[in-house]
């Protein structure tokens, strides 16, 4: 002790150093606390018993939280066997990075003589439950592991000291749930020890440091903006834009189709307004207008100079954060309170902070979206087949789609979908569905009737997904479209024949896009098939699984409409140009 407190008095960063931990302390119940105190230090020891431990010298574990930087701490954990010595102290310091709620600092002894595996089986429970308690806890481990590694039981925390300890050997640890979260330096042997200290820096970055903030446009639905459009919307004339696009017996389906959409975007946003939101890396979850603005009461109190005021807004601002954080456990809740899958994985995601690895390039990645778009039309330049057009067929008259069709779907729309690359939003489908059914008909009609689909219906966006967490070649991005809503919507009506229009003749055993068939049905039939045979005597049985990679993408147009030529196939509903415009 009086080379510890010598240590402090003649060493700065010593004198300001915010936590020390010790093991093997040799302390008993014989010793007062106030002979091993320190000036200015809470003390927190768990000194080891011969009743639990099985041992009656060395042992026993300190910690000392320097008051400076933490009055508000306590003991969470404790525990003394013949295989581990745990102390374990949660802090809640003056200052801490705001995605940290607290810091929960353990030290640990491993004898060299005890059972790793049941000694790290014990701390991992100990340390997953201060976890789960604590979500959002910065958890530091410290101590002399011996033969024992933490990470064979916590995978995902950080060993923080690369130097020898003890001779040529690396005997003691300190592990963080942070990544790189400190600079260590090697001191002198303390006393008698056979250890180096060890004299932690903190070289963590914040993350509002690290991760710049994200602005994002949005817009904005005044009250009644729903009503403000179907009204605008009953009295359109529409026929107005189908006229203008018109060239004697011909139409221009391009000009109609996009007349129309841009019209009906330019309505939107002559009701909505725009707005930019900034989101800030550490920004909690359950941080609402509300709260904002009794911090900004607050804030002026303070400036105002009125104790009165000021004590008034602070206990106002406190309310606040509690009723917010009581109404986004409420929010969390609801998640599991009904029968909706995405929701409740939503919910799951936001209570284990689950946030996925952003591997999705972004839009400055030029050079490398350019090889993402050469790799996924390589089978369209690869394809030599000339394409010959089916324009017109005598045998049947083209499809046409009613108007209460065109409405059930338009109100079949998910609001939440994004829209695609016309910007038209799944919103306003939904709710302006009976005054755009009129118009939208029209146009899937002369889509059918002219066997052309409009080139702003076919533009898509393409948003490359990754198919791993950690993706190596372009071959690991799926591409997955973006397409109009408008034309998922006649794409549904056009199935709904199609399907009609199937012949008798499909093999039975097809169970991709078929309704009420999955892989369950069949797994079953397989595995059905198979066992019913293999229980006759002297059999067997071969299987042969085949995947085909990019199957969907590589068939080619010209050859599927030489096969759906078939008798039995009605081919009109077949004579719909494709592609994607550039």
């Amino acid at each position: 002790m009086d080379e510890i407190r010598l240590r402090i008095n003649h060493s700065k960063r010593l004198w300001n150093c915010n936590v020390m931990i010790f093991t093997e302390t040799w302390l008993n119940s014989g010793i007062p606390d106030n002979a091993v105190s320190l000036t200015e230090h809470h003390t927190f020891r768990s000194d080891r018993t011969a009743d639990d431990s099985g041992k009656t010298r060395g042992g026993g574990l300190c910690i000392y939280i320097n008051k400076a930087w933490c009055t508000n701490s306590v003991v969470v954990g404790r525990h003394c066997s013949a295989n581990l010595e745990f102390l374990m102290v949660k802090c809640r310091p003056f200052y801490l990075p705001r995605e940290f709620t607290s810091t929960i600092i353990s030290a640990a002894y491993i004898p060299p003589d005890a059972d790793a595996k049941l000694a790290m089986s014990e701390l991992h429970a100990a340390i997953s439950k201060q976890q789960t308690a604590h979500l959002e806890a910065a958890v530091i481990v410290e101590g002399d592991f011996n033969h024992s590694n933490l990470k064979t039981v916590l995978p995902k925390f950080h060993q923080n000291i690369l130097c020898q300890t003890r001779g040529n050997k690396t005997l003691d640890h300190v592990y963080t749930n942070i990544a790189e979260a400190y600079a260590v330096t090697p001191l002198p042997h303390l006393g008698q020890s056979d250890n180096l200290s060890l004299f932690l820096t903190p070289k963590y970055s914040t993350l509002i440091d690290r991760v710049k903030p994200s602005v994002r446009t949005i817009k904005v639905w005044p009250a009644g903006v729903d009503s403000t459009l179907q009204d605008r919307f009953q009295h359109t004339d529409w026929g107005m834009f189908a006229s203008q696009a018109t060239h004697g017996s011909h139409t221009d389906i391009d000009s109609y189709t996009s007349s129309v959409l841009e019209y009906i975007n330019t309505t939107i946003d002559s009701v909505t307004t725009q707005k930019q939101i900034t989101t800030y890396p550490n920004q909690k979850p359950w941080m609402n207008k509300e709260v904002r603005l009794l911090l900004k009461a607050r804030n002026t109190a303070f400036r105002s100079g009125d104790a009165q005021a000021y004590s008034t807004s602070r206990a106002n601002l406190k309310r606040g954060i509690k009723k917010a954080k009581h109404c986004y456990k409420l929010k969390l809740e609801e998640h599991f309170s009904n029968s909706d899958p995405r929701r409740m994985w939503q919910g799951i995601q936001a209570i284990t902070n689950y946030k996925p690895s952003q591997s999705t390039p972004t839009a400055t990645d030029v050079s490398f979206l350019n090889e993402l778009n050469d790799f996924y039309a390589r089978f369209d330049r690869d394809n030599k087949e000339p394409y010959t057009r089916i324009t017109s067929f005598t045998d049947h008259s083209p499809i046409t789609l009613t108007s209460s069709e065109v409405h059930t779907a338009l109100s079949r729309i998910n609001g939440r979908k994004a829209a695609g690359p016309d910007g038209i939003p799944g919103r306003v489908l939904k709710v302006c569905a009976e005054q755009l059914a009129g118009v939208f008909t029209d146009i899937f009609n002369l889509s059918l009737n002219l066997a052309a689909v409009p080139t702003c219906f076919k533009t898509t966006s393409i948003v490359p997904v990754p198919k791993h967490s950690s993706p190596t070649c372009l071959n690991d991005y799926r591409p997955v479209a973006l397409t109009p809503l408008f034309m998922k919507c006649c794409e549904r009506l056009v199935l709904a024949h199609l399907k009609d229009s199937l012949p008798p003749t499909l093999d039975p055993h097809q169970f991709a896009y078929r309704g009420n068939r999955s892989t369950d049905d069949a797994v079953s039939i397989a595995l059905h098939s198979v066992l019913t045979h293999l229980d006759n005597k002297n059999t067997y049985a071969r299987m042969l699984f085949v995947d085909f990679s990019s199957a969907f993408i590589t068939v080619i147009p010209t050859k599927l409409l030489i096969q759906t030529k078939e008798p039995g196939y009605r081919h009109i509903t077949l004579q719909l140009d494709y592609g994607l415009s550039d």
